[in-house]
Parts: C-alpha cells; structure tokens; sequence
C-alpha cells in the first residue's frame, strides 16, 4: 500500500469575506519534495501557506497534511503539526533586543527542555552550517541584510523540521547574499530530508533549487509540474510573469470607468 502525499489540497476554497482568493485548488507535494508557489500579488500564495499551517481553515474542500484534515485537529493536534514545522518568514523577523544566540536558541528554549550546554552546542553547529559561527554574541542591528537571513535559516533549522516553510526569502538581498541563501537551502533542504514549500517572485534562482513548481493566477491553479515543465509552457500568465512582461492576463493600465478625454475634457 502506497503512502498518501504528506501534503495535499482536495478541492480547496478560501474568501476573505465575500472577496474569493481561491477556488477548485487541488494539489499534492511527495514527501521529501521542494516546491515553489508562485504568482503574481494577490494570487493567492500567502493564503496557500497559512492553510498548510493550520492558521485558516478552507470553506470548501480539505487540507492534508500525511493524509490528516487540518481542519479536523484539535488544537493540541494543530499546535503538534506546527511544531514539525521550521518557517523562514520575509526579511528573517529577527527578534530585534535578542542577541543572535538567543534568538537562535529561542525555539530551542520554547519547545524543548534541553539543557543550556546542549543548547549552547546546538547553537554553534546551527551557526556553522549557515557559515555564521562566530557572531554569537552580536546584536541584529549590527548584522548585514544576508546576514540576518542566514541568522534567521539557522534559527528555522533548529529543532531540524520535517516541513519547511519560505516566505519570500531573496527579498530585498543583493545578487551575492541572494545566492548564498539559495546555496544554503538547497543544501538544508536535502540534508534535513524535509517537505518544503517556498512562496518566491525569484525566477532564476527559485527553478534551480526546487524539483516542482506550482502556480497560481486569479486563484487557481493555471500548472504544476516541474521547473523544466513551466518554461516549457505556453500559458500567457506563465509566460508574462517568466519574462516579467508590463502587459498580458495582467494588464498595465486599471479599467478605469471613464476614458482619459472624459476625465481630462469633463464630458
């Protein structure tokens, strides 16, 4: 008997109010698998991460994580789930008046009772495979943007998760850091054997790393498959977010409900 994806979205839909955000969502990632989300602002892909959580729960449809309805977890079940889980959030949210070994080992602290000797130890050897032994003792404020990136990976990696989750993680980082971050997690991301799921704008380097991408456009799922499979496609919202066109599904100009002469002339 086969073993059910680990993560899974059957007919999944979601709407803030009564604005719909997704619809008819139907996904599996393999365990062991890296997928990039990706879309253009307001597809969807925030809202794709928060299910995976367990922070929201679908209006219709069911999200599956090793065959288990989020939605049917109690909330010890769901606090358990989340444990499992490393997130790496956009910009790193590094706790600002914590020293990076503390905010290191935070969830070391939080979520386990291990001595502080260990933790101390487990600390130094997260740091070391982000390439950052040795800045143990300074302050976020005196961390390069890279830097605190890779502060903030050591801190997702340490209680080594079974899913990973990447929000956006080569926003705002200059060519080299942007590629070191994309080295170290692909390398994390193997030697962890974990899930992983990251919602990326970054072409080039996002379909280096991962082995499937899934993506969205006004709410739906337009393709999934693999990174060969998406530059192989014909699809004109793939093919305007792949080549960064200003004009295509998405349009450049707002339908505005007046012409330009009406609105300039008063007619």
């Amino acid at each position: 008997m086969s073993l059910p994806p680990f993560i899974e979205m059957k007919n999944v839909a979601f709407a803030y109010g009564e604005r719909p955000i997704l619809q008819n969502i139907n996904f599996t990632i393999e365990q062991g698998n890296f997928a990039a989300i990706m879309g253009g602002s307001g597809s969807g892909k925030t809202t794709l991460m928060r299910l995976i959580t367990g922070q929201i729960r679908p209006q219709q449809g069911q999200v599956l994580v090793e065959g288990r309805d989020l939605a049917r977890l109690s909330a010890g079940e769901l606090y358990e789930h989340r444990r499992r889980m490393g997130v790496l959030f956009q910009h790193g949210a590094l706790f600002t008046d914590l020293s990076v070994f503390d905010n290191v080992a935070f969830p070391m602290r939080e979520l386990t009772k291990l001595p502080e000797a260990v933790i101390r130890d487990l600390v130094v050897l997260k740091l070391n495979a982000v390439g950052l032994r040795g800045v143990e003792n300074l302050m976020p404020s005196e961390l390069s943007g890279g830097m605190a990136r890779r502060v903030a990976l050591a801190r997702t990696i340490a209680l080594d998760p079974e899913i990973m989750l990447y929000d956006e993680p080569f926003t705002g980082l200059d060519p080299i850091s942007l590629g070191v971050i994309a080295h170290l997690i692909s390398r994390i991301n193997k030697a962890l054997r974990s899930t992983s799921v990251m919602v990326t704008h970054d072409i080039e380097q996002s379909l280096s790393i991962v082995n499937q991408v899934i993506f969205l456009a006004h709410g739906e799922i337009v393709f999934s498959g693999t990174p060969e499979e998406m530059r192989r496609q014909n699809s004109p919202w793939v093919q305007q977010f792949v080549g960064g066109l200003p004009n295509g599904p998405v349009p450049f100009r707002y339908p505005a409900p007046t012409s330009l002469q009406q609105d300039l002339l008063g007619r």
